[in-house]
């Protein structure tokens, strides 16, 4: 469906609104009636920008979630290239965590992928893109010669992300970010050392 600007900026605002919600509710209990209360729509809006109903518009909020994740590490993300640029990732990641607190984009996401349909793969796209991008910065000091050449940049990277989300858990439980520290410097500090 082509939309206008005017239409695009609805049905953002529409998906927006949901995600920020979503952070806070159970996705599967989620009714459209509670979705047109917190975005202002009506039932008639919902449905021309999502015709095929709840499932659409959740779907849309994962892309939107999944997008999020990644935009809110840059541009240090992409720029993984010297012990500052990742000294200031870290900061910026626990900067971030520390601000949403328990309502994370990405756990809200990860709460989606069983109820819908599609989430899933958005998560695992997510996930491989995340991967691929803390890989290149692995890739890209060990070809400046200041990680070993021995390190696995694959194996690195997934435990990066791995690390991240762990500690991100225990932030939504806990409302502390000490384990997603201690996740970041250890690991951090085993590429130095490498």
């Amino acid at each position: 469906m082509k939309l206008t600007p005017k239409g695009q900026a609805t049905r953002q605002r529409i998906i927006v609104g949901t995600a920020e919600y979503l952070r806070g509710n159970d996705a599967g209990a989620v009714t459209l009636d509670d979705i047109r209360a917190v975005t202002s729509t009506s039932k008639g809006q919902l449905f021309h920008y999502f015709p095929d109903g709840k499932e659409e518009l959740l779907l849309a909020v994962a892309q939107h979630e999944a997008d999020r994740v990644l935009i809110d590490q840059e541009p240090y993300l992409s720029r993984l290239d010297t012990w500052e640029s990742w000294q200031a990732w870290r900061d910026a990641l626990l900067a971030r965590y520390r601000a949403q607190g328990r309502l994370c984009p990405l756990g809200a996401l990860m709460d989606q992928v069983s109820s819908t349909p599609g989430a899933a793969d958005v998560v695992s796209e997510l996930l491989g893109q995340w991967q691929q991008r803390v890989r290149s910065g692995v890739l890209t000091m060990q070809g400046d010669g200041l990680v070993s050449a021995d390190v696995d940049a694959d194996r690195v990277a997934g435990a990066f992300v791995a690390g991240i989300q762990g500690g991100v858990q225990v932030l939504r439980a806990t409302g502390s970010t000490d384990q997603l520290t201690s996740m970041l410097d250890l690991l951090i500090d085993y590429l130095r050392r490498a």
